[in-house]
């Protein structure tokens, strides 16, 4: 396990572009409530968490929606809403 994400337990903003929520309308602007990079949250790597269906969400949309988005470990589980998501660190607004 890593050390907590730096924005852990904080209120953000998704950056503009993000196509998630399975229904691939734009989530930018939404506000993300980070818990932790998702690997500590799940207990392994995104692209371990078989059956997670926030990191299904997150594979799918990595794969299809040619937004670029980087598919290393640094992705950060948090809620919007009620339900959880798993989004790119570098997809979070940093004011």
């Amino acid at each position: 396990m890593r050390e907590k994400h730096p924005l852990a337990g904080q209120t953000v903003k998704l950056k503009d572009g993000i196509g998630i929520f399975s229904t691939g309308q734009d989530a930018g602007g939404e506000e993300f409530r980070v818990e932790d990079w998702a690997d500590n949250v799940l207990g392994r790597s995104v692209w371990m968490a078989n059956g997670n269906p926030a990191a299904i969400e997150y594979a799918l949309r990595t794969g299809t929606n040619g937004n670029h988005t980087p598919t290393d470990n640094n992705a950060v589980y948090g809620k919007v809403g009620m339900f959880g998501h798993i989004v790119h660190d570098s997809e979070i607004v940093r004011e």
